[in-house]
């Protein structure tokens, strides 16, 4: 009997999740944790702790420039701060602010590595992972710009890849007084609406609310966590050698599009033992929810729900027009999660554009934006001029 669309790229996506926790080596950076793989670049560190509104406490990672403008990097899914500092000093789009005199500040959203506390639900309670990237946006960046806008007397820039741009645009139609605390905002891989992307996780995407269901049923309302099992096949599950990095690159390229040219497999192991980082089944959940409706909608709990929260049998779609901070956005062709249609519906809808860029190579990909071998020349050097003109002046760069 042949498995139906939806099975097989059930295994492909669990196939992935095994083998992006999959690498191996005796790398001293594969037990770092963001600070250290910081520090070890030369660069200071610090972590300071948000307590959100609704009683997260999330950590939030610094490599200090006391008179720089600040700069606020947000994570996407499945993800940390590490993102930002993993490719190392020259590379990493942290380490390069930091170099320009930025003070860079790395975001923790609620439930990944960094962000696993409450003041009064455990990671064992299912109401710690209530949770989607809405309530990341509605409480978790609003804490962190706050707690970052005020040591700094000054308003922000913010970066963002994949969730973390979806992040931002729901907080700055919810919370206005919020986005009015961020000078701009850089959208790096954005994602708003998904109805176009290339990745098999679409056909997954219809299972997700069984899938939720069962992950309840079982207890569990995380998805994916970085744990101790996980750390030791980062470190043991592959030889890695030419042949298994292949495979387990390509477990992330099915995902997020094939870029076998810019992908630095040397990172491997590194990359494998910080990812996945966590997230609540819940955000899963709303991602899919998204794919399956091609609206950027708020969390669909089904009619009774729906109407019990918004008083109407339908989620309410997030209004971009509502977005009062300049934006500029940065794609690519190859992206398969964040198509070049959904990325220009969105673009189309916001009513301050300061940058729409495409990123000069064809095969430029989802995850390219963080660790590509060319990253600085095809992605950060416009992403700094555009930065710098918009300090400057504010006007359409």
């Amino acid at each position: 009997m042949r498995a139906s669309p939806g099975l097989r790229a059930a295994a492909a996506i669990l196939l992935g999740g095994f083998l992006w926790s999959c690498a191996a080596g005796d790398e001293p950076d594969l037990d770092m944790t963001t600070p250290e793989l910081i520090r070890k670049e030369g660069y200071p560190a610090e972590a300071h702790v948000v307590l959100t509104d609704d009683g997260y406490l999330l950590t939030m990672h610094r490599i200090p420039s006391a008179a720089g403008p600040a700069v606020f990097l947000q994570h996407g899914l499945l993800a940390s701060s590490s993102d930002w500092v993993i490719a190392g000093r020259g590379k990493a789009l942290a380490f390069i602010l930091a170099e320009r005199g930025y003070d860079v500040w790395l975001g923790n959203a609620r439930g990944n590595t960094y962000s696993r506390s409450h003041v009064r639900y455990s990671t064992s309670d299912l109401r710690f992972w209530n949770f989607s990237w809405h309530e990341m946006a509605s409480h978790d960046l609003p804490a962190e710009i706050a707690y970052i806008a005020g040591m700094k007397k000054a308003r922000l820039t913010y970066i963002g890849h994949s969730m973390g741009t979806t992040m931002f645009f729901a907080m700055a139609i919810d919370r206005p007084e919020s986005a009015a605390k961020v000078e701009a905002m850089f959208a790096l891989a954005p994602v708003a609406f998904m109805n176009h992307l290339k990745s098999p996780v679409r056909l997954l995407a219809p299972f997700l609310r069984e899938i939720e269901l069962i992950v309840r049923y079982l207890g569990a309302g995380q998805f994916l966590p970085q744990n101790a099992i996980l750390k030791f096949l980062a470190r043991y599950g592959c030889d890695v050698d030419v042949t298994e990095e292949k495979i387990c690159a390509n477990s992330l390229f099915v995902i997020c599009g094939f870029d076998a040219s810019q992908f630095n497999y040397t990172l491997m192991p590194v990359i494998l033992s910080h990812s996945p980082a966590g997230a609540s089944t819940k955000t899963i959940v709303h991602y899919g929810q998204e794919i399956t409706s091609g609206r950027f909608q708020r969390y669909d709990y089904g009619p009774k729900g729906n109407l019990a929260i918004y008083n109407r049998t339908t989620p309410p779609d997030y209004d971009l027009s509502k977005v009062s901070v300049p934006v500029g956005v940065f794609w690519s062709e190859n992206d398969w999660l964040a198509s070049p249609v959904d990325v220009k519906r969105l673009y189309d809808r916001l009513p301050r554009k300061i940058l729409d860029y495409k990123v000069d190579y064809p095969k430029f990909n989802h995850l390219d934006f963080l660790w590509a071998l060319d990253a600085p020349k095809l992605v950060y050097a416009k992403l700094l001029s555009a930065m710098n003109a918009s300090l400057a002046s504010n006007v359409q760069v």
